[in-house]
């Protein structure tokens, strides 16, 4: 019998797949963790390697062999290996998709597993020859000139980008005209570590933290770090990295959001003179490879990235930090749906290394498990220096007049603020101009044709937008109803916010970020320096700013909105909206001047209100707890949600109740079986989407259920019908 190669195709299939190995490839070549060439059906596809054994339940004769190796050492080591296999078991996953999802887009598709070369722009001449040759009225030109003069070490394309100008075009001209050059840089040894020693000692509740972690860093073992916003918990990462690269291993950390990364990777760059790579979405596919291999081969002590570089691997791995690890940013909502939080737990694990997991406002189910013993619970109850949590005022808004959603006494203080030189941020969770269209006269609303969903002004481009199927249309003239010229925009939107504000305080400096206004490449880095600098007054902003930055000079935060979290039907809603305004009002008072957060409302009595004011945080998630243990919800249950959607209503709910009778056949005490129900927005993009929640107090019993039950998926009636997915462990309902 010749050796079998156990290779995982990237397919939707729960299957790993039987070759024989390629022609003329040495047997001791073959090592699991490589990518593989293999033949499946017509087409040629990209393998991944996991096992080599001596049988198979095929008829050998029958097997296909392999095309061919694409690397000579594998890139994922046998620990990899066996977190990609456990994470494939624990989601429900199929084999393939789960080790795809672990390489970079382009070694996916089978490229090289080679570094590109790193090209930089430089001058060509001396300045003053190059100066004398360009037109005074050429003032881009002038402009790169005076840049790359500025950097006689040359300028990557990749620091070319972050400029957020279209620099191609004028880069061409000048290399045609050979006043600029690009070189060839050969890769430096890497630098010996040297750290910038802050300037500053740490209070006791840090030293206590740093002590504490530092006496973990030789084995497995979870700290969650609870840090109220600014009391320094990036200082008690830094320390603890300085002793782990100190110690000749590697960092891994991980953010939630793609805009907290520039930021930080500055911090770190600061203080470590050391090559740290970034992985992102954001970055191109050629660079997240580059980071990617980097990392792989231990030219990179540090590693910075979101979600999707929990799977990188490390040559020598020594610690894992996930920050803001409460955001649910870290699971993914689609396709290979995993947490990465429960994945870099698992890995760390594996590895035998500590995870940090870092928050001002920590996810039920840490704080649960740090209760129960499962976490090391370390607490930042106070900031640095003399800077002090904000002091928190509600603000009744009901029988008040309002100014487009502003109440006078937010107004007032804005205004105050503004005459003390101070800066404003004010807080809304909604893009746009206004939420909805409506007609005074019959009530009539616009409304997405595809999606069961208001569509949501956004007056810059007098359009009318869907913000979930991106579906756009002019903003009519009348009513489609009556024909009636009285449309009114309802509720608040940042656009709106900001031309309200831009007409009370027209001396003011306004800045929006949402995902309108930093669509361009480098507009959010530059909003953030004219914050950071004072040019900026006034800071508009939805969640992509309650987490992450530092406002030292932001005096006043106002939360216009808090009222739409309040009521929903999703249980984890009040936890996201505790966290959201805990995370926002930590942007005040960050530095000498104390800082004042104003929440309006129209439910000022709301028990979540009453106990984040009273209590903080840890007063309302004990209460929480409490509420989700008396009724049986997570972190005191574990869930499993499957959703299925189609062009037919009926096919969906057909197709779930099959799987509720299939799963009520044989007795599984214990396990709940809720629905098949609508999905709160149950058409998107034209689709009718359903769900069915599978509940249980024990995990294993849920897994073991669920196990038994998809493979009967595929003979019930309607299952070509449908689109389904299963999602363990979910976050959103939605």
């Amino acid at each position: 019998m010749p050796a079998i190669l156990k290779v995982a195709v990237p397919v939707p299939l729960r299957l790993v797949f039987d070759y024989l190995p390629p022609p003329s490839v040495p047997l001791q070549n073959l090592i699991p963790g490589q990518r593989i060439t293999v033949p499946f059906g017509p087409r040629t596809r990209t393998g991944y390697l996991l096992a080599i054994l001596d049988d198979t339940d095929i008829d050998a004769t029958k097997l296909k062999q392999a095309i061919a190796v694409l690397d000579d050492k594998p890139l994922q080591s046998p620990s990899d290996l066996k977190l990609l296999i456990w994470a494939s078991r624990y989601y429900h996953h199929p084999i393939g998709e789960v080790c795809a999802a672990a390489f970079p887009v382009l070694l996916r598709k089978g490229r090289p597993a080679t570094n590109s070369v790193d090209k930089r722009l430089v001058l060509a001449a001396p300045i003053e020859t190059i100066r004398s040759q360009i037109t005074a009225r050429a003032h881009r030109q002038h402009a790169l000139i005076d840049l790359l003069a500025d950097h006689p070490e040359g300028l990557s394309e990749q620091q070319m980008n972050r400029l957020g100008r279209d620099w191609r075009t004028i880069a061409r001209l000048l290399l045609k005209r050979r006043l600029i050059e690009t070189k060839i840089c050969i890769e430096a040894k890497q630098p010996d570590l040297r750290v910038a020693t802050p300037d500053f000692d740490l209070n006791r509740e840090q030293q206590h933290a740093v002590e504490t972690i530092h006496a973990g860093l030789g084995g497995f073992q979870i700290f969650l770090l609870e840090g109220i916003t600014g009391s320094g918990k990036t200082e008690v990462y830094f320390r603890i990295i300085q002793s782990v690269l100190a110690a000749g291993r590697q960092v891994m950390v991980l953010l939630p959001e793609i805009t907290l990364t520039p930021q930080l990777e500055s911090r770190f760059k600061a203080r470590f003179n050391i090559p740290i790579a970034i992985f992102h979405s954001g970055m191109t596919e050629e660079m997240r490879k580059n980071s990617w291999l980097g990392t792989v081969r231990g030219h990179n002590p540090i590693l910075l990235g979101t979600r999707s570089a929990v799977f990188t691997p490390l040559k020598a791995p020594g610690l894992i930090i996930l920050d803001e690890e409460h955001d649910v940013s870290f699971k993914q909502q689609d396709g290979f749906r995993f947490s990465a939080r429960d994945i870099a737990i698992k890995r760390a694990q594996i590895l035998n290394i500590p995870v940090i997991l870092g928050s001002a406002t920590p996810s039920l189910e840490s704080i649960h498990n740090a209760n129960q013993g499962r976490y090391r619970h370390l607490k930042l109850p106070l900031r640095p220096g003399v800077a002090r949590p904000p002091s928190i005022r509600v603000l009744d808004i009901r029988k008040q007049p309002l100014t487009e959603g502003l109440a006078p006494g937010l107004i007032r203080s804005i205004k105050q603020k503004l005459d003390q030189h101070e800066q404003i941020l004010l807080f809304i969770n909604r893009r746009g101009f206004a939420p909805t269209l409506i007609c005074h006269h019959c009530g009539w609303v616009a409304r997405c044709r595809r999606c069961d969903s208001n569509l949501v002004i956004h007056s810059e481009r007098k359009q009318l937008r869907c913000h979930h199927c991106l579906s756009e249309r002019r903003i009519p003239e009348c009513c489609e109803a009556c024909a009636s010229g009285n449309l009114r925009a309802l509720g608040l939107g940042t656009q709106r916010v900001e031309q309200l504000l831009a007409k009370i305080f027209p001396e003011a400096s306004i800045v929006r970020i949402d995902r309108d206004s930093t669509r361009r490449k480098g507009s959010l880095d530059s909003a953030l320096d004219d914050i950071s600098t004072g040019k900026t007054n006034i800071l508009i902003g939805t969640q992509m700013l309650a987490k992450g930055h530092h406002f030292p000079n932001v005096t006043l935060v106002g939360i216009l909105d808090s009222d739409s979290g309040l009521f929903s039907t999703d249980f984890r809603t009040t936890e996201r909206l505790a966290q959201l305004m805990v995370q926002v009002s930590g942007r005040a008072g960050r530095a000498e001047k104390p800082g004042t957060v104003i929440i309006q409302t129209r439910h000022p009595d709301h028990p979540l209100l009453d106990s984040l004011i009273k209590r903080g945080y840890p007063g309302f998630a004990l209460d929480a707890l409490a509420e989700r243990k008396m009724i049986g919800l997570p972190p005191f249950s574990y869930q499993a949600l499957i959703r299925a959607e189609g062009t037919d209503p009926d096919h969906p709910a057909n197709f779930l109740q099959n799987i509720r009778q299939t799963a009520e056949i044989r007795d599984h005490s214990g396990i709940e079986i809720l629905g098949p129900v609508p999905a709160p927005m149950t058409k998107r993009i034209g689709r009718y989407r359903y769900q069915l929640l599978f509940q249980c107090r024990h995990r294993g019993v849920l897994h073991g259920h669920i196990e038994e039950l998809l493979p009967k998926l595929a003979e019930l009636p309607g299952f070509r019908r449908v689109k389904w997915s299963l999602d363990i462990d979910p976050v959103d309902l939605f």
